[in-house]
């Protein structure tokens, strides 16, 4: 399969971006999660799917291959839609697909809404975060399944602002293993990932942790404005995912037309936990759109 790598001069630096193609129909372009992480996971079960369209990956700017500018104000939600749009047009990509993945669904879809772009088929939105405070509720009923010592342990920390703590951090790990990656051991493809993310990006956009939204991204809400999407839809998470079947149902509800699919025996990172599954469903959705 041809592969295509290099950068692209975007608002605060440069990208690096990898180009998987052998089919023609309408290429993919994949938004990953984080902020703050790396394109590598999603590549590496999202590649296969360049036997029918070119795929684009990316690292957002600061992570992966990328530049990594210490400027925290580049760190905002707007900057990164300047970034896939610099993108799109480095490459030539007039007609596309989006999937994001996570972090990379509230880009996706501040940038359908905000920067109403011309030429985008349709969209997938993989464990999506649409209302922050809608996540951190269910991430709060999610913590009460805890055992009781590991959720007196992250209220201490989050209250005594000790969340650097090896004990936050352990109570953390409990959190992930149920509702981020049930796999044991963790793919390596994870492991080998992580310290090519940028833990500056996350804090300053999220948070300590997957569950404690303090940065300026916990206001973000996109549920009154979802009704303005109105090109194919598709929405997937995993039935233990932190991204709730519940909530994934309510922002699918909110899409005209958009179709729901729950996988069974995933957590947050379906793509690894049931690659087959999900490399299916996400090509029968493309497949269908194509046609539209």
């Amino acid at each position: 399969m041809s592969k295509q790598e290099g950068y692209i001069d975007v608002p605060g630096g440069r990208v690096w971006y990898s180009r998987v193609a052998e089919g023609e129909k309408t290429p993919l372009i994949v938004l990953h999660g984080g902020p703050g992480n790396t394109h590598d996971p999603l590549k590496s079960t999202l590649h296969v799917l360049g036997n029918d369209r070119p795929v684009i990956f990316y690292d957002q700017l600061g992570s992966g291959n990328s530049d990594r500018p210490t400027d925290l104000t580049l760190w905002k939600t707007e900057r990164f839609v300047e970034e896939l749009a610099c993108i799109r047009q480095a490459l030539g990509l007039k007609e596309v697909h989006i999937l994001g993945h996570s972090w990379g669904t509230m880009l996706a879809a501040a940038y359908l809404v905000d920067a109403k772009p011309e030429g985008v088929q349709s969209i997938i939105f993989s464990s999506p975060c649409l209302s922050a405070e809608r996540w951190k509720q269910d991430a709060d009923r999610l913590i009460e399944q805890l055992p009781v010592d590991v959720q007196q342990t992250i209220a201490t920390h989050e209250e005594q602002g000790t969340t650097d703590s090896q004990e936050y951090q352990d109570a953390m790990k409990e959190y992930y293993k149920r509702h981020v990656c049930r796999l044991d051991p963790m793919p390596t493809i994870m492991t080998e990932s992580r310290p090519k993310a940028n833990k500056e990006v996350y804090m300053t956009m999220w948070g300590p942790s997957e569950f404690c939204p303090t940065g300026n991204l916990k206001t973000f809400d996109y549920t009154p404005k979802l009704h303005q999407i109105n090109i194919p839809s598709l929405f997937v998470c995993g039935r233990y995912d932190e991204a709730t079947p519940e909530s994934t149902g309510y922002y699918q509800s909110l899409v005209p037309n958009a179709e729901l699919h729950v996988f069974e025996n995933s957590s947050h990172v379906g793509y690894l936990e049931e690659t087959d599954e999900y490399v299916r469903v996400i090509r029968r959705f493309l497949q269908k759109a194509d046609t539209k």
